[in-house]
């Protein structure tokens, strides 16, 4: 079964506000054997699963992780908002794939800087933009050097200097966010206040962030895909 449904078992009760010994008794299984359920140590069976979905209402594809929506409804590209009038074009034309992946990290990061605005900490929000800076220009960089035709003055970093420059530059900012975030002070700014740090559950991401849910739940599905 992996391990999708031990971590959205457990993420449904926490976020239901339920106790283990509670839902135990509604599921009608020992709390000792739903504790084993929720940490991976035993499988249980279909019908298990199906009593799963009935009490917490989501579908049985949900808690499976093959959908990150709860009604169990898949993600189709006319699905994702976007108001960008040449994303829609290049629909017309054919190209979904660049469209689909397009749609979810742009609705997604909306939802990042939302969330950075919450939390109203110019180094977090600046370590961020870094990050996500140094991701656009190293793949830019890539495919704009695929062409050996291209001029290369557009960049002065040296080609065999650039890819160890930027994972290096990558993995520091990556350490900063979770040094700040985790309220770690940095170049003479305190960390975030743990009063400050949003509450991020799916059900909260939902409700505030309606058209563009769906999309961050895709690209965290896909992401968590292909890191096995």
């Amino acid at each position: 079964m992996g391990t999708s449904f031990p971590r959205m078992l457990t993420l449904l009760r926490k976020e239901s506000g339920r106790s283990q010994k509670q839902v135990a008794g509604d599921l009608q299984i020992s709390q000792a054997l739903l504790s084993h359920y929720e940490k991976g140590i035993r499988e249980c069976g279909l019908e298990f699963v199906i009593r799963v979905a009935d009490y917490f209402r989501v579908s049985c594809d949900y808690l499976l992780g093959r959908t990150p929506d709860k009604t169990g409804a898949v993600i189709a590209v006319e699905d994702i908002a976007d108001d960008d009038p040449e994303t829609r074009d290049n629909q017309r034309k054919g190209s979904i794939l660049p469209t689909l992946n397009k749609k979810l990290i742009l609705n997604s990061v909306n939802i990042v800087f939302d969330i950075l605005q919450k939390c109203n900490h110019k180094g977090l929000t600046s370590e961020v933009s870094a990050y996500l800076n140094l991701a656009v220009y190293a793949v830019f960089r890539q495919l704009y050097t695929a062409n050996p035709k291209n001029p290369d003055a557009l960049f002065s970093v040296k080609d065999y200097i650039f890819p160890a420059a930027v994972n290096a530059e990558l993995g520091k900012t990556a350490a900063k966010i979770a040094h700040i975030a985790a309220g770690g002070a940095t170049d003479g700014e305190n960390g975030l206040d743990e009063s400050a740090a949003p509450s991020i559950v799916p059900d909260v991401i939902s409700r505030d962030y309606p058209l563009f849910a769906s999309s961050l739940f895709n690209l965290l599905r896909n992401a968590e895909t292909r890191l096995g």
